[in-house]
């Protein structure tokens, strides 16, 4: 039976390298599929690895609904064997409950790719609807690290170079330096210190102890 597959992890943690990998691995076996993917750092209609690999894609717009989209390619002759989704976070609610549908409906597998939670650990709503419609929910196996070297746990968005904890959900950077906008992972208590990499070097460590409520 087909299923709805999400991985999961944390920016760095090779998300994209593995959607691009498991959309060459069905295409070496002579299968057919369709690529989807919103807002890449590379830009519209494409998926991109930060180690240089890519490939064509079609971008999800708001309110697309990729149930049709895959019906009206299947009654035009088009051949589905599979559906890759890479930064599934950005997806609308109603577009992973069309995943789901094409999974059922079709039996077609939808292998889903993306992040958790974004800058204020907070689930993305394409996320948080994957996690409670998908047959499976994996995470990534290749662990990002922390500038202390432990494991990254959380996003974190620095504008400026300065850790911010405010701002809209959706903000396009990256985690390569120099950029105004940019993301760094971290892991839990650094973050929650809103201790990046650049602020250890300047030595702003806070003393201050972790912000729970007794």
């Amino acid at each position: 039976m087909a299923e709805l597959i999400y991985y999961c992890g944390t920016m760095d943690s090779g998300k994209s390298t593995l959607a691009l990998q498991t959309a060459h691995n069905h295409q070496s076996r002579g299968r057919s599929g369709v690529i989807f993917t919103n807002k890449d750092r590379a830009g519209k209609g494409i998926i991109s690895s930060r180690l240089g690999l890519s490939s064509p894609a079609i971008e999800v717009s708001p309110g697309m609904d990729l149930h049709k989209h895959v019906v009206d390619s299947l009654s035009s002759g088009d051949r589905i064997d599979y559906i890759i989704c890479d930064e599934a976070q950005f997806y609308e609610r109603e577009q992973i409950e069309q995943l789901a549908r094409i999974v059922d409906g079709l039996g077609i597998d939808v292998y889903a790719f993306g992040i958790l939670t974004d800058f204020r650990t907070s689930l993305f709503p394409g996320s948080a609807r994957l996690v409670e419609l998908a047959d499976r929910v994996n995470t990534l196996q290749v662990e990002a690290l922390c500038w202390c070297g432990s494991r990254a746990t959380h996003n974190a968005r620095t504008v400026g170079g300065a850790m911010v904890i405010e701002g809209e959900q959706v903000v396009v950077g990256d985690v390569s330096p120099g950029n105004e906008v940019g993301y760094e992972v971290l892991c839990r208590r650094h973050h929650m210190r809103q201790v990046t990499a650049r602020a250890s070097r300047a030595g702003h460590v806070s003393s201050q102890p972790l912000p729970f409520k007794e």
